[in-house]
């Protein structure tokens, strides 16, 4: 099913759930199962920084809070594009699967929006709050304990399925 976005036009979270409801319950469920994430972003000279990350999915938007001046922040002032990936869990089970989400993390600003994320999250203040734009969510899980199977979703694409033996 496709969300009728042009392709490499990224969305919300709401526009992702609205495309394909059952992959992003399946996202939200993994990423609430644990509290803390992997975050990577870009440094200033272009290599990965991998750091851990709450995130929140409120309003319809998957929300990035951060520590004022943390070097992720700094990262995604600089250059928005990150890939989040859901705490895995403990042992090697893969419940649910292991998802991540890519994109763009745009820094908000806006008093009344920071107000309304205050309400919901209580984070220590201050803060740097980053919403999302997702260019691509993926889940990858095993089926029949024997194919590896790769869900991977894209605004304006159709949803793509590989399974490996």
């Amino acid at each position: 099913m496709t969300s009728g976005t042009p392709v490499d036009t990224p969305v919300n979270w709401a526009g992702f759930a609205a495309a394909e409801p059952a992959l992003a319950g399946t996202v939200e469920a993994r990423f609430g199962a644990y509290t803390h994430h992997v975050l990577a972003t870009l440094r200033k000279d272009g290599s990965p920084r991998t750091t851990g990350l709450e995130v929140r999915f409120l309003s319809g938007e998957v929300w990035l809070g951060m520590m004022p001046g943390s070097l992720k922040a700094l990262d995604l002032r600089r250059d928005p594009r990150f890939a989040l990936q859901a705490n895995p869990g403990d042992g090697t089970g893969m419940g649910g699967g292991d998802v991540r989400i890519a994109g763009r993390a745009v820094e908000v600003d806006d008093p009344e929006t920071k107000a309304g994320y205050v309400k919901e999250v209580e984070p220590p203040e201050p803060f740097h709050l980053f919403r999302t734009e997702l260019t691509e969510v993926v889940r990858t899980s095993v089926e029949d304990d024997r194919y590896l199977v790769v869900d991977i979703w894209q605004p304006g694409k159709p949803l793509r399925t590989v399974r490996r033996a």
